[in-house]
């Protein structure tokens, strides 16, 4: 019954999770009077504060010191802050220019990206039908890139960025709070400089746009890091591959608010496009839920090897410890000289 409660409660993260990520592009459309930057700075700056709060909740702060003596790990939270950086600001452009349908596209096309970095730089060897999900992608680029007389630089840079950092992620091995916490660390003095600098130039609209404005401005922090707490509490409760299908409610969520809130266009070539993405990702979680279900049987079929061994080694020694008397190993019976006793029964040694 607790297995049942903990993976309950654990769809429920992952929903919140991944829902809060797809119905992001909401809140960036509430700041569209904004430049995109001066958002991004705000969401850089108002993030540290919101990581601090978090760890002052949790406790949380054994891992700082030993992480400060470790320049390595901290040249990899660097980058991957850097690219992180660089993808939340690509995502809120999107929104602002009315790109949502390209911005899903690109998280659509991330777990191929990732993929394809596996091969390339971790020289993973996939399966075939890996191999066919990764070809079918890379005939939806070409079909979209005919489509739209240009590269779809938007969705490629997304996917690209996301993957990176999540191989960075890899390497550094913080769990997702800390890792946020890091990041936002490293990116909060460059982006409260840039606010500054549009202070002084007159052209900050933290102040100048109302109260409301100024209050989305500063809940950035916490819209970017409540479902990263939330996704952290789904992922200790859940499988990996329960956690690998929610993964697509963020961008399926982002193309419906695209589709049908935004009325962005959607002409046949993206249409084709999007649903060649979508058969490679529909291989490639048939392919993983296969995997997982064998993974699991022969789980289950070794559990079963080993108890059945541990059941015949008991036996055997029970055999051995009646053929030999007693345990210990000396036989319980009367000789001419012995005077008459009862019978005993013997011990069985289990």
């Amino acid at each position: 019954m607790q297995s049942d409660s903990q993976a309950r409660t654990g769809l429920l993260f992952g929903f919140a999770a991944y829902g809060m990520w797809g119905l992001l592009p909401l809140y960036w459309h509430l700041l569209e009077s904004t430049d995109a930057t001066e958002v991004l700075a705000h969401r850089m700056t108002w993030s540290l504060p919101t990581a601090a709060l978090v760890l002052l909740l949790l406790r949380r702060w054994s891992w700082i010191r030993p992480l400060l003596r470790q320049p390595r790990k901290l040249g990899l939270i660097f980058l991957a802050a850097l690219v992180i950086s660089l993808n939340w600001g690509l995502f809120i452009w999107s929104v602002a220019h009315e790109r949502v349908l390209e911005a899903s596209l690109g998280y659509f096309i991330n777990p191929l990206m990732s993929i394809a970095f596996g091969v390339l730089l971790l020289r993973e060897r996939l399966r075939p039908a890996q191999w066919t999900a990764v070809g079918i992608g890379a005939l939806a680029v070409i079909v979209l890139t005919v489509g739209y007389g240009q590269v779809p630089w938007l969705s490629l840079s997304l996917a690209l960025t996301f993957a990176t950092y999540g191989l960075l992620k890899k390497r550094v091995k913080l769990d997702g709070v800390e890792s946020f916490s890091a990041e936002t660390a490293m990116q909060f003095l460059p982006a409260l400089g840039f606010l500054l600098y549009l202070s002084a130039r007159g052209d900050a609209s933290f102040t100048t746009e109302g109260l409301g404005h100024g209050l989305l401005l500063a809940f950035t922090g916490l819209a970017t890091a409540l479902p990263l707490i939330f996704f952290g509490a789904a992922a200790v409760r859940l499988p990996l591959s329960t956690l690998g299908l929610l993964q697509y409610l963020a961008p399926v969520s982002m193309f419906l608010l695209g589709l049908f809130v935004f009325d962005e266009p959607m002409p046949p070539e993206r249409w084709t496009g999007f649903l060649l993405v979508w058969a490679a990702l529909t291989l490639l979680t048939w392919d993983a839920l296969r995997r997982a279900q064998r993974g699991r049987a022969e789980l289950r079929a070794g559990r079963t090897a080993e108890r059945a061994a541990v059941r015949a080694a008991s036996a055997r020694g029970s055999s051995d410890q009646a053929t030999s008397g007693g345990p210990t190993g000396y036989a319980d019976r009367a000789t001419p000289t012995d005077a008459p006793r009862e019978e005993r029964p013997e011990t069985s040694q289990s």
